[in-house]
């Protein structure tokens, strides 16, 4: 696996002009007469990720991804989950020029049935006996190989075709849902790479990768029951579900989730659990932290803010909150039991409460924990 600071991150947002990774195209566009990206290469850096800041389970999926592109050479690396037929995400597809020419390419979802129809599927965009379309779901995370990206850049001035996406209230498509954008969209950066580029993707579970947060609490509320509702207060509890799964995969006893009802939204409510990415990013640092026989009640609030943090033997009933600066190795163990944290309803329509709260659906009443923090270096053992 790469090391990640041979990863550059990119973050840029463009809210005046287009939306779509258009800010991450201009945001590498002007850094061409600096050289930044020369910079970025002479500093041994190897890849650039470009992602889209609404999905918090993103960083969990880049590790993986990265040992992909590393392993297999990619010079385009797209991210994917799993995706059903005439969902409303773009498909990672192949595509054949009746010249022979091949391109691995995000087809656009309004776009990818009726392209289907008309190169002999008559049935469109349809599951396969798995359940899912044979074509990925594009979560707009893309992986790119610096050096050929460098050259692309050199060649185009990072200029990306524009593309025009109309949002039809209905199948007829005879009125809008809302106005019509000209993007530019940094998915389509393959179509202006030769044939010989290597381009690729890469598709990992959605609990591992995908968890957008783009509906405010009202539209959430409207979604159907089983369908994903891509809200802050999903977005949230995607991530808790995430490390809770990560950590039973580990051989963590991780009771199963619960489910409550926050501004609307029904929603699994696993173990709150948490750490600070020093803990471990890749599931081979995670497990070897955890040892012996280890439990989580559903009701358990756990936060692990430190490197050398171990947990051996621990049985945890309640909230438990540990730091340690990065000399200090701490071994957790032994039975934890208090009163916890509890999550309060917060309904999103109360003012009196503050935004960030209201949207979420819920707050923390820290009844009672324990909590210890290691200030300097040396071997510690937290047993109760």
């Amino acid at each position: 696996m790469i090391m990640m600071p041979d990863l550059q991150w990119i973050h840029a947002t463009n809210t005046e002009f287009r939306q779509n990774l258009m800010g991450m195209v201009m945001c590498i566009h002007f850094s061409i007469p600096s050289g930044l990206l020369n910079e970025w290469r002479d500093a041994g850096l190897r890849w650039v990720l470009f992602f889209q800041d609404t999905n918090g389970l993103l960083f969990k999926a880049i590790p993986a991804s990265l040992g992909v592109s590393s392993t297999k050479q990619y010079h385009v690396n797209s991210l994917a989950v799993p995706r059903r037929a005439k969902e409303a995400i773009g498909g990672i597809t192949r595509l054949t020029h009746s010249d022979g020419r091949t391109m691995v390419i995000n087809v656009e979802y309004n776009q990818l049935d009726p392209l289907l129809r008309a190169t002999g599927y008559p049935d469109g965009d349809v599951n396969a006996e798995n359940g899912y379309s044979p074509f990925p779901g594009n979560i707009n995370q893309l992986i790119l190989k610096l050096g050929p990206y460098i050259e692309e850049l050199t060649k185009t001035g990072g200029i990306i075709k524009e593309f025009v996406n109309p949002k039809y209230k209905d199948s007829s498509k005879t009125s809008f849902k809302s106005s019509t954008r000209l993007e530019c969209m940094m998915q389509d950066y393959p179509k202006t790479l030769p044939p010989t580029a290597r381009v690729g993707f890469t598709v990992i579970d959605p609990w591992l990768a995908y968890a957008p947060v783009k509906n405010n609490p009202e539209d959430a509320a409207k979604v159907p029951i089983g369908n994903p509702y891509h809200s802050a207060t999903s977005g949230e509890m995607a991530i808790y579900r995430a490390n809770s799964l990560i950590l039973r995969k580990s051989g963590v006893e991780i009771a199963d989730p619960v489910q409550q009802v926050f501004n609307g939204q029904e929603v699994e409510v696993w173990p709150r659990i948490t750490w600070k990415p020093k803990w471990g990013v890749t599931f081979s640092q995670i497990k070897s932290k955890v040892g012996g026989s280890c439990s989580v009640s559903q009701r358990s609030t756990l936060a692990i803010k430190g490197q050398n943090i171990f947990l051996e033997d621990l049985s945890l009933d309640g909230a438990l909150v540990i730091s340690a600066i990065e000399g200090a190795e701490v071994k957790v163990g032994g039975s934890v039991q208090n009163k916890g944290w509890q999550l309060e309803n917060v309904d999103y329509k109360d003012a009196s409460v503050p935004e960030e709260l209201r949207i979420r659906g819920f707050k923390f009443n820290k009844t009672a924990q324990l909590e210890n923090n290691y200030s300097e270096p040396g071997k510690f053992n937290l047993k109760p």
